[in-house]
């Protein structure tokens, strides 16, 4: 929620074109729901990212040990506040509340914890074997 917090104090946030046409914004961001559940899909993605060069660190031997943490990181961060987002949403798709970003990073926040995970295991098997 602090994410929210800090965009509201940034800039403007307006909860339909109309409201951001009253407030001289020329562009509408969308609702405050919306750019909760982009953000954690967008930092689930960086865990999906961040895993799989990681994983392919490991894989070839060069350890990836901080990206796997990272990644690790970002999926459980992104995949809970798509869980929370989720489970505060009011309505379904469309209705502008988040839902299916929430859902894409609750899906994205797994994979990457799962990517990371493995290339954590993966970094330290290397470690110990050579």
């Amino acid at each position: 929620m602090s994410v929210l917090l800090v965009l509201a104090a940034a800039s403007p946030v307006c909860t339909s074109a109309s409201e951001c046409a009253g407030q001289g914004v020329d562009t509408f961001l969308g609702t405050p729901e919306r750019v909760w559940a982009s953000v954690a899909a967008l930092v689930a993605i960086g865990g999906v990212v961040v895993g799989w060069l990681a994983l392919r660190s490991a894989r070839r031997g060069g350890g990836g040990r901080a990206g796997a943490v990272v990644a690790l990181v970002a999926g459980v961060i992104g995949g809970l506040n798509g869980a929370v987002k989720l489970a505060v949403a009011d309505g379904g798709l469309g209705t502008g509340n988040g839902v299916f970003g929430a859902a894409l990073a609750l899906v994205l926040g797994l994979a990457g914890a799962v990517l990371g995970r493995l290339a954590l295991v993966r970094s330290r098997r290397t470690e110990l074997s050579g």
